[in-house]
């Protein structure tokens, strides 16, 4: 059974614990919160690669005592030449999921990294870069066990994806899903880590690695172009917010969900439940989300394409009218549609209490599927989420950016905690980030205890077709059965299933109270990680 880790001086945690011991070496060694993400950020792409890659997107929440919360926004936008056209020419009605022309979107995650690093520089950070990316270089070189979420996946995934060009080549061993503990390596991958400590990160874009990726992408059949990969940058944001009694709830702004998860937080707060884990509370944040989601569908998209600022769903009023719709007795009809996700969350903090909350994702499970075979990067699917009819919300235009399921969550806490937590797994992000957050801070369960609890998923994740409410098994069966007659579509799952999400939490307790300088740490039992914490 898990518990709390704690720690006074510096803390990270990550969903694979050679991710999490990689932060937690820069830190021991003098560097900050962000320079730690970098090395965890970097690591993790190495020994999870079914679930991320510097093919990816990023998005970072940064906190500073004294400083206002920044966030980045490393998203990349559809290529020059990929419009609805293009696709019609093609005789596609959607967009394909897999192979070369679902990676059409320009990968975000290399252009945080740097917007971060340079954040790291002001706050005197002074670790080469070599440095930051040393543990993930030498997993890609020399291996890493294969953990059993990479076996799974590949096995499972592999009907649809072992035709896709350079997968089978990467992540087969005599054309079979790697067997769980046995040693996985990436030799082409380690070269693209030494190459951008040498080169700096900018040469993901516009050096000889851009080159490389260009070519790679141009013979694989991608649209995206070196111009393409050229035009990008990284955007420094100002979060969303919603103000509870409890404290102040950061998120990102479009294009990612970010306002549904800090709408879900608001209307629940209204609705005046007195505990964790009844039907009131299931019921409760159900509910919340329905109402979120419906704005999120309704509204969200590539922020340049909005009609309405999304600050405007957080007011008080905007909350009580969404609040006063939920019926405390009756389940609302659903599904809605809704896409799918995969990523990983991850988080930092250092001994000058200096917070990340740091997401990065291939969206689905292998992304593309497209492996690079210079650089040995797996390219993203993010612009699935497009929709090939020009009247759609999300409707593909060249240079437009993606629906975003991932977002990282960070609380300024009303006692003066910092509370930087999050959560994978599509449309259960939010879900999952709202349990924890009021499990921990409305209702003081500890914060492992908090992460471990049973949970649902109202909708889609990991490329699921369900939308029903899938619960676990270890909630109370009088709980169940109240969510069935309230008029829920429940459906039983076992416990503790990889479908619910990978989560974690770091909270730092400030000087002067009972618990000053602490530092706790959550990870979830259903990933590979821990909170690694001196």
């Amino acid at each position: 059974m898990l518990h709390t880790t704690t720690a006074t001086r510096g803390m990270v945690v990550a969903p694979h614990h050679l991710a999490s011991q990689a932060g937690l070496r820069v830190l021991t060694e003098g560097g900050n919160a962000i320079e730690a993400m970098i090395a965890a950020a970097s690591t993790i792409a190495s020994v999870y690669p079914h679930m991320n890659a510097l093919g990816g997107d990023n998005f970072w929440l940064i906190s500073a005592p004294g400083s206002d919360v920044v966030g980045i926004d490393a998203c990349g936008g559809a290529a020059a030449k990929a419009d609805i056209a293009f696709y019609r020419d093609q005789g596609f009605d959607t967009i394909p999921s897999r192979g070369p022309m679902a990676a059409l979107t320009v990968a975000g995650a290399v252009s945080g990294w740097r917007r971060a690093l340079e954040m790291s520089r002001q706050w005197g950070g002074r670790l080469p870069l070599p440095r930051l990316l040393e543990d993930a270089e030498f997993h890609a070189r020399e291996g890493f066990p294969v953990t059993a979420s990479q076996h799974h996946n590949t096995a499972e995934k592999m009907p649809e994806l072992e035709d896709v060009p350079g997968f089978a080549e990467t992540y087969l061993v005599d054309a079979k899903a790697p067997e769980t503990g046995v040693p996985f390596n990436n030799p082409a991958f380690a070269k693209t880590l030494e190459r951008l400590g040498r080169d700096g990160l900018d040469d993901f874009y516009r050096g000889g690695l851009a080159r490389d990726i260009a070519a790679d992408l141009e013979s694989a059949g991608s649209p995206v172009s070196a111009d393409d990969l050229a035009g990008h940058q990284a955007l420094v944001v100002t979060p969303l917010e919603v103000k509870l009694a409890s404290g102040t709830v950061y998120n990102m702004p479009p294009p990612t969900q970010g306002l549904a998860s800090l709408i879900l937080l608001g209307v629940f707060e209204r609705l005046g439940i007195g505990q964790a884990e009844g039907f009131e509370f299931i019921h409760g944040l159900v509910e919340a989300t329905k109402c979120a989601f419906r704005v999120r569908d309704a509204h969200v998209t590539d922020p340049a394409y909005m009609d309405v600022r999304p600050g405007d769903f957080l007011t008080g009023e905007a909350l009580d009218g969404m609040a006063a719709s939920v019926d405390p007795a009756r389940a609302a009809p659903w599904p809605e549609a809704a896409p799918p996700g995969d990523t990983v969350w991850l988080a930092a903090v250092d001994g000058q209490g200096r917070a990340v909350s740091f997401i990065q994702s291939i969206y689905w499970e292998f992304g593309s599927g497209v492996v690079l075979p210079e650089t040995g990067i797996t390219w993203q699917n993010r612009g699935t989420s497009f929709n090939l009819d020009d009247a759609a919300l999300n409707c593909l235009m060249p240079g437009r950016r993606p629906f975003h399921t991932i977002q990282p969550a960070l609380a300024r806490l009303a006692d003066g905690r910092v509370m930087a937590y999050g959560a994978m797994g599509g449309e259960g992000q939010p879900q999952t980030q709202a349990m924890i957050f009021t499990r921990h801070v409305l209702y003081g369960q500890d914060l492992q205890d908090a992460v471990t609890a049973p949970r649902w998923l109202l909708g889609r994740t990991w490329g699921a077709e369900t939308t029903n409410l899938r619960i676990e098994n270890r909630f109370e069966p009088a709980a169940i059965e109240a969510l069935r007659e309230a008029g829920h579509d429940v459906e039983g799952v076992g416990p503790f299933e990889e479908f619910m999400g990978h989560a974690g939490a770091i909270v730092h307790h400030p000087p002067g109270n009972i618990k000053g300088g602490l530092l706790e740490g959550a990870a979830d039992p259903r990933s590979d990680g821990s909170a690694a914490g001196f």
